[in-house]
């Protein structure tokens, strides 16, 4: 698993933790797909860590058995040893026969499906207080409530929150905020999409049909198989009840019979209507378990039509396209229903994968009535020429060694210097280790591990292997290298195309590396205050005379009609570079790294292996390259935001591009703003130097 998943995973966590101590009631709020039930299960057992007297019960929806699919989720995390001190209870009224519910109260995680508390159910009869009651008073403990899906109601559950319940701690994608339900913690969609954690959307065109989506489909299948090893999905939602039927019968069932080998499935709210053309799988099992059949990676189901709400919690990674099929009377797609489409198919190993194919997983097909907040993503490309900007901005990038390739370092000598335990250590404790270990050192332990006496041989090592290879990685100077491909230093450059998210902080440029690819405006937007006010200087630096700089050139593009067509002896058409809308000037060409299909990253170490996309970049009227790490005091207002990891990796990345700066012959900065006043950290050839904003622009437009 990347290292980004894993830390903003653990960050959102250890937010959760500390806003629970300050008060009663907190909202957490992550896009569907960000492995929402795995935070759950995490907050619990840290709680669980420090407070033994803790209980929790979580509430979640009955439709679509949510409870008992968490149930099970928390039983595998216990027997896998992520979460062994999580002991989870599936609460069930078919235990109880005719007399009163029976709970047993030795558990300390309790999955509640909230339609089991109802009016007229044996559990508002009694059987929940009584439970309660038990656990409060007479064994002494301290209960949670956890709200999963709490954009839906719980009335019932909400009238015993003041009598039972210490905290309440809200689970949503889209949580209510006329409920009161503002988030106190958040992962946002763009740091989601930013970390692999959930793909990003490409919306299809509003005059597109089923057919138009299942050829898409058939055309990304083979890729899908090939390079991802997955059996991809495409969903089709009909959104109109009344007009389901006729839907059916005149769009979709037309465009199934046309593509008799594709295998579909028909899924409605009564078992006796579901049909599908898979007579060799499908139609052996129960209708019942059709779903649980048809979200495994292997099943060899291409496209599953619902003649219902898509429902919440159902898990189907492989999913790749989802088509609403629309009218009139069509409502847009929300979180819940677009996020059956945004998991990471190959979540636990991405980073295996080619660059190609982490493209691939992390893209997601949809055609819908676009949600507001979707309208917000902005695609953007490169100028026409792309290429001309690629082949003058070509950027160095740096990585972090491995340990086994340390100079005069040898794995074999390292493990039998080691003074052997008095006591071996249970296999259950050496999987906890692993599990918890960055994924550098799990390499380090399965390519050495052929046989199974090695494995006991370093496995038993595995805390003094970690410090060994912090110390060598902490030293940039040994571990730091220029990235290579076929024996030559690697060079990037910007992505064809890529996008960003609306925010409150935008200006318009005209004349830098980008333009939007469905708008003629010229407003770009940033991540944050500090950036915006960054792009301000580099913009005006841009547009500054350099009319008395040497004649080394950048090329700026800009926009001229194609005029006075000429032709050579051959009659062909000639254009000069003015006419195809190249035109060569002494001025700088820059723009913002926007991370999604990025390669423009230098590696780090801060407690684990990292990669740092720098904000901004620009080659000058020299040729030098800039690269810009902007940062601001004044970030701490943030949801989620942990200050002192925040400092912590300044001080890092410091040290990590004065070492960048010495392999790669690239100028780096962390331009720091308190208050509006810049304080920028330069790094030239091993070289540091502060500079104000006047410094900063001398140095640029000078040799």
């Amino acid at each position: 698993m990347l290292q980004e998943i894993i830390d903003i995973q653990k960050g959102a966590v250890t937010q959760l933790v500390s806003e629970m101590k300050k008060r009663d009631e907190i909202t957490f709020k992550a896009p569907t797909g960000s492995g929402k039930t795995y935070m759950m299960a995490d907050f619990m057992s840290r709680v669980l860590a420090e407070w033994e007297h803790v209980v929790f019960l979580v509430s979640s929806l009955s439709k679509g058995d949510l409870a008992r699919q968490n149930y099970e989720k928390f039983v595998e995390y216990k027997e896998k040893s992520h979460f062994p001190n999580l002991n989870p209870y599936l609460i069930n009224s078919d235990i109880a026969g005719e007399e009163r519910l029976y709970i047993p109260t030795e558990h300390n995680v309790y999955l509640l499906p909230r339609d089991l508390y109802k009016k007229g159910g044996r559990l508002m009869q009694g059987g929940m207080a009584a439970f309660l009651e038990d656990l409060r008073w007479s064994k002494g403990k301290t209960i949670i409530l956890i709200k999963d899906e709490c954009h839906i109601a719980t009335n019932n559950l909400d009238n015993l929150s003041n009598s039972y319940f210490y905290k309440i701690i809200n689970f949503s994608a889209t949580p209510k905020l006329a409920r009161g339900q503002h988030p106190d913690v958040e992962i946002k969609n763009n740091d989601a999409e930013n970390a692999k954690l959930i793909k990003t959307i490409e919306w299809g065109k509003d005059t597109d049909t089923v057919s138009d989506a299942i050829a898409k489909f058939e055309e990304v299948k083979e890729d899908y198989r090939n390079m991802l090893g997955v059996n991809p999905c495409l969903i089709i939602q009909i959104s109109n009840k009344d007009k389901a039927e006729e839907e059916l019968q005149r769009e979709i069932m037309p465009a199934l019979n046309a593509k008799p080998e594709l295998k579909w499935m028909l899924i409605v709210d009564k078992d006796k209507e579901c049909d599908t053309n898979d007579v060799f799988k499908a139609k052996k099992i129960p209708v019942a378990k059709w779903k649980d059949y048809a979200k495994t990676n292997t099943a060899t189901i291409d496209i599953i039509i619902f003649k219902m709400v898509i429902t919440e919690g159902w898990d189907i990674p492989r999913a790749c396209m989802l088509y609403q099929v629309r009218d009139t009377q069509s409502k847009q797609l929300d979180e819940q229903v677009m996020g059956r489409v945004r998991r990471n198919p190959r979540l636990l190993d991405f980073e295996t994968l080619s660059d190609a194919a982490q493209q691939l997983a992390m893209t997601a097909w949809v055609w819908g009535v676009v949600p507001e907040e979707q309208r917000k993503v902005f695609g953007v490309k490169l100028w026409e020429d792309a290429q001309n900007i690629t082949e003058n901005i070509k950027i160095k990038v740096t990585k972090l060694k491995s340990l086994t390739k340390k100079e005069g370092f040898n794995l074999t000598s390292f493990l039998e210097k080691q003074e052997k335990p008095q006591h071996h250590k249970s296999i259950f404790e050496i999987a906890r280790q692993l599990r918890q270990t960055e994924n550098k050192i799990r390499d380090i332990v399965y390519d050495y591990a052929t046989t199974y006496t090695k494995w006991w041989k370093i496995a038993e090592f595995v805390p003094e292997l970690e410090k060994e290879n912090n110390r060598y990685v902490c030293d940039y100077t040994q571990s730091m290298e220029v990235e290579q491909e076929n024996g030559k230093d690697k060079e990037v450059s910007f992505a064809i195309s890529s996008h960003y998210t609306e925010t409150n902080d935008y200006i318009e440029i005209a004349d830098w590396v980008w333009k939007k690819r469905k708008s003629t405006n010229e407003e770009f937007h940033f991540d944050s205050l500090a950036e915006k006010q960054w792009a301000k200087i580099l913009r005006d630096l841009s547009n500054a005379d350099n009319s008395n700089n040497p004649p080394q050139k950048a090329i700026a593009h800009t926009k001229v009609s194609k005029k006075n067509k000429k032709t050579d002896a051959n009659q062909t058409e000639v254009f000069s570079k003015e006419e195809q809308g190249i035109v060569e000037k002494d001025v700088f060409l820059w723009g913002k790294n926007y991370v999604p299909n990025s390669a423009i990253k230098f590696e780090y170490y801060l407690g684990a292996l990292h990669s740092s996309y720098p904000d901004f970049v620009m080659k000058d009227s020299f040729g030098r390259i800039h690269i810009f790490e902007v940062k601001s005091v004044n970030e701490g207002h943030k949801i989620g935001f942990d200050n002192n990891i925040y400092k912590s990796k300044i001080v890092e990345l410091k040290k990590a591009y004065k070492q960048a700066s010495v392999l790669t012959n690239q100028l780096f900065y962390l331009p720091l703003t308190k208050n509006d006043v810049w304080q920028i950290t330069r790094y030239h050839k091993g070289e540091e130097k502060t500079l104000s904003i006047d410094e900063f622009n001398s140095f640029v437009k000078s040799s």
